[in-house]
């Protein structure tokens, strides 16, 4: 069993991660006060439904319990998805004290975890992440939202869960695309702040690829370390969390110009990170043996190196300018100082990123 606390005062909550953990969870101690709640919903979507619904619903015993299944993909992590569940927790009259459970990948974590926001003010919910970016990434730190066509992520709330359940036996249904789109999150950790995590991953790369324990839970339990320590100090990402966006100005731009769902979310990352070092590299601040060392990384883990054909810098350029991080109608980029040191910076010029995009395009 790993375990990593997010650490938030009266907010704080353990993340355990272990093979077969809805078999153990109920012996956890950490865990006791989940299974007090009376009443349950558990929000997944048909596909992981099949495969985890009946473990799950075993977790919480004697409580009453339901379900909600949306349609799978990123598509349907949108206001009318959020306005469906609301309604479905309304016509089962779920009361304030009641418990929402996210069991999916990240599209169902920030639905739920927005409903769990805002219904009636605010319920408890817990995280239950079925895929490895969202264990990785998405269930931890308490960020929530769904996509608008103008932009991925632009309306949601901060809300942290009361725990995070990442059982990593469910990697093993997991497809090789979507394993290989949570390995660009998990790239991303050691690029921004740890660069012998990075050639760990290099190192380990077989057994990774193979899914094998322990190898499998110590890389999920370090990328979890990284984010809680990160959000303990920057909760609401008024400074260093937005250090976690390391690619994703330019990969919310690709996702949201293809149109939710044709691309991954950690394949636009990849791309993103990969140009963010090359505009690192145009700097000065790395070299370009790291830009390829990174490049083949990515490659390696069977993620795309290049921006979708046929999208330009004037593709680009409308979402970046509505990107999250945007202060004072200025675009902020996450740049790499060097492999495992990420910064923010506010003064890239177009010229630079018309650089990039050559770049980019090989």
């Amino acid at each position: 069993m790993e375990k990593v606390a997010v650490q938030l005062g009266l907010r704080s909550y353990p993340i355990l991660i272990a093979p077969a953990l809805c078999q153990s969870a109920a012996e956890q101690p950490e865990l006791t006060p989940i299974w007090g709640y009376k009443k349950v919903v558990i929000i997944s979507n048909p596909v992981v439904a099949a495969l985890y619904l009946d473990k799950v619903r075993a977790l919480f015993g004697t409580a009453e319990i339901s379900e909600y299944l949306l349609p799978d993909g990123e598509a349907y992590k949108t206001l009318q998805s959020f306005e469906q569940v609301n309604s479905f927790l309304l016509e089962q009259k779920f009361p304030r004290d009641g418990l929402l459970v996210a069991l999916g990948g990240g599209v169902i974590g920030d639905l739920t975890g927005f409903v769990a926001a805002c219904y009636q003010r605010g319920v408890d919910f817990v995280q239950i992440p079925t895929t490895l970016l969202s264990q990785v990434d998405s269930s931890v730190g308490g960020k929530t939202a769904v996509n608008h066509p103008l932009g991925k992520n632009m309306i949601g709330a901060f809300k942290q869960p009361q725990a995070v359940l990442i059982d990593t036996n469910m990697l093993q249904s997991l497809p090789p695309r979507e394993f290989a789109a949570g390995m660009a999150e998990v790239i991303k950790y050691g690029l921004l702040g740890d660069a012998a995590f990075v050639q760990w991953l290099i190192s380990h790369q077989t057994q990774l690829q193979a899914k094998q324990e322990p190898v499998i839970s110590q890389m999920i339990r370090h990328c979890c370390q990284m984010k809680a320590d990160i959000v303990s100090r920057d909760e609401t990402e008024q400074g260093e969390r937005a250090l976690l966006n390391l690619g994703h100005t330019f990969g919310h731009a690709i996702e949201a110009w293809l149109g939710y769902g044709s691309w991954l979310h950690g394949e636009a990352v990849a791309v993103g990170m990969l140009m963010a070092a090359q505009l690192s590299a145009a700097r000065g601040w790395i070299d370009i043996a790291d830009v390829d060392a990174i490049r083949s990384l990515l490659l390696a883990v069977q993620l795309p190196v290049t921006p979708p054909s046929g999208m330009t810098i004037q593709h680009f350029m409308p979402y970046m300018k509505t990107d999250k991080k945007v202060k004072a109608g200025q675009m902020r980029f996450i740049l790499l100082q060097q492999c495992g040191r990420a910064i923010i910076v506010d003064d890239v010029t177009e010229q630079e990123l018309i650089q990039v995009f050559g770049a980019a395009y090989g």
